[in-house]
């Protein structure tokens, strides 16, 4: 054992590593992307041929981790939370399916949406699927549920969800690791091949089986390590449950012990039996849950005993954002401390795109070009080009969830919105917008599509993108007319050559395809630096 500084992505990657990784199969999205980024970068993970894979999205990413799995290898896929959403299909019927190697997937949830368009908790997915579901509290927690989590997940014959939070994975603390152990040898199971081909006579089985395994879920919850009921010497009325990073925030304010009873909860389903232990000795109980009011509904649900709830429900917690040892503090009545109080108030700075970006000249000549449409609506996606929303620019009119700025622009168009715009990234498109283009060919819908591709990943860090030097070949192999598909390179010589060729095509009535390629100056600059 040797003790490091990790974040909590880090901590994740690098028990997976010591529990004898063979891949892992993921796509950036904040705040998961150190995860696979750290495998990627480690001499270990190289020295083992471990397979350390940008995905083209989420569901792709799941699917093949599942086909290591498969094999008998450990594997982990990891995204962020809205990207368990695209990975859902594939996620829920791995619950029916079941594993074969070692399965994690993770999922990075970002409550109070730091750099997300929702502020969902995945944990809700786990009890849709009826997966086991592990939240650590802490940097060591995290490294301890993967290292073990390997042999549970091989045990059980299921995946587990592993949810994190933005202050679990981007926070440092210090980690003892383990012995590093090989990587599990092939081992495809012939005589249960049937249990992946989920034909309805199959997936019937798979189904009974899934609801037979609730009982080995409940008992590992119920005797986890990492679910614990802290009962103090004075007697309180008030219970506290403590969920994940929840239960690192209530030990902030109370450095020399608990004065409550507590039940901290890191593995789920929930723990039935310390639940009931728990709630024998109090009248009430406050709910401490970063995220959704999971745990708070589950117990005014199933309890059923008379006991007054607190939580995000009742008003306790704010309904939204993410919780902090002051609004724990808060919601025990405790007073705060002079540490706690308010700043001088700091004018915000909101992000902005990046000088030189090739985005800005694409935005510029759209708008230069928009202003003689009244009624345009430019569609817009997830990526940088986001930031076209805000000033100077104020260039878009919609961002909902990757490749929704196609398929929304066709939808618009064929109710008669002219002209209907849609710009999309290079990665966004590979992950999402692809199947947008056919059915706005399909349908031969009157849209203009700019792909605004910076070879690479951009929001994220760089990492790599799955369309890179291939996005014109998609687009004639989808069926885009050549004489309206054009590449441009966003630059200010090429000004007046975007706006004649923006307003051009807006003009024709049918789909169009423009390309402004340049690459993302954050990328060029990274280069730069490391061949010095």
């Amino acid at each position: 054992m040797k003790k490091q500084l990790f974040l909590g992505d880090e901590a994740i990657a690098q028990a997976a590593i010591d529990a004898g990784l063979s891949g892992v199969y993921s796509y950036p999205g904040t705040p998961s992307t150190e995860i696979t980024e750290y495998i990627q970068n480690s001499k270990t993970a190289q020295e083992n041929g471990i397979k350390a894979v940008w995905c083209s999205n989420e569901k792709t990413a799941v699917e093949t981790a599942l086909g290591m799995s498969y094999t008998g290898k450990r594997v982990l896929s990891c995204m962020k939370h809205v990207g368990l959403n695209v990975a859902a299909d594939a996620f829920m019927n791995i619950a029916m399916s079941g594993v074969n190697g070692g399965m994690i997937i993770v999922t990075a949830d970002d409550p109070s949406m730091h750099s997300s368009q929702n502020e969902q908790d995945n944990r809700v997915y786990g009890n849709f699927a009826m997966l086991p579901v592990f939240e650590p509290s802490n940097q060591q927690e995290a490294y301890d549920m993967v290292y073990e989590g390997y042999e549970l997940s091989e045990r059980w014959k299921y995946p587990i969800l592993f949810r994190i939070t933005t202050r679990m994975a981007h926070s440092r603390s210090g980690v003892e690791t383990r012995a590093a152990l090989p990587q599990k040898p092939l081992n495809v199971e012939n005589e249960a091949a049937s249990r992946y081909i989920l034909l309805p006579v199959n997936a019937r089985r798979r189904y009974k089986a899934l609801i037979e395994a609730q009982k080995m879920f409940l008992e590992a919850s119920e005797t986890s390590k990492y679910n614990q009921l802290f009962i103090p010497t004075l007697h309180s009325k008030l219970g506290i449950v403590a969920c994940g990073i929840a239960f690192n925030y209530l030990q902030e304010n109370f450095p020399d012990g608990f004065k409550n009873p507590v039940l901290k909860i890191s593995q789920y389903p929930l723990p039935k039996k310390q639940l009931l232990e728990l709630t024998s000795m109090c009248d009430e109980i406050l709910v401490l849950e970063d995220g959704y009011p999971v745990v708070e509904e589950q117990l005014k649900g199933y309890l059923g005993l008379g006991l007054k709830i607190h939580g995000r429900l009742d008003g306790t917690l704010s309904r939204d954002g993410e919780l902090n040892p002051e609004k724990v503090r808060i919601a025990l009545g405790l007073p705060l401390p002079d540490l706690y109080a308010a700043p001088e108030t700091v004018v915000g700075r909101p992000p902005a795109l990046c000088m030189g970006c090739g985005h800005r000249d694409v935005y510029e000549a759209l708008n230069e070009v928009l202003k003689e449409y009244p009624e345009s609506r430019v569609f817009s996606d997830i990526g940088c080009y986001t930031l076209g929303a805000l000033p100077p620019f104020r260039a878009i009119d919609s961002c909902i969830d990757m490749g929704a700025s196609i398929t929304m622009a066709r939808g618009a168009a064929d109710a008669g919105l002219f002209p209907a715009v849609a710009v999309i990234g290079d990665s966004t498109f590979t992950h999402s917008g692809m199947t947008g283009l056919l059915d706005c060919i399909n349908g031969k819908a009157n849209v203009l599509i700019i792909i605004s591709d910076n070879e690479t990943t951009g929001m994220t860090g760089g990492q790599d993108s799955a369309g890179t030097g291939r996005i014109h070949a998609i687009c004639k192999g989808l069926g885009v007319e050549p004489e309206h598909l054009h590449g441009i390179v966003p630059l200010k010589k090429n000004f007046e050559e975007m706006k004649s060729l923006i307003k051009k095509e807006i003009e024709y009535q049918g789909v169009s395809v423009i390309v402004p390629c340049r690459e993302c100056i954050q990328t060029h600059a990274r280069k730069a630096r490391s061949k010095k």
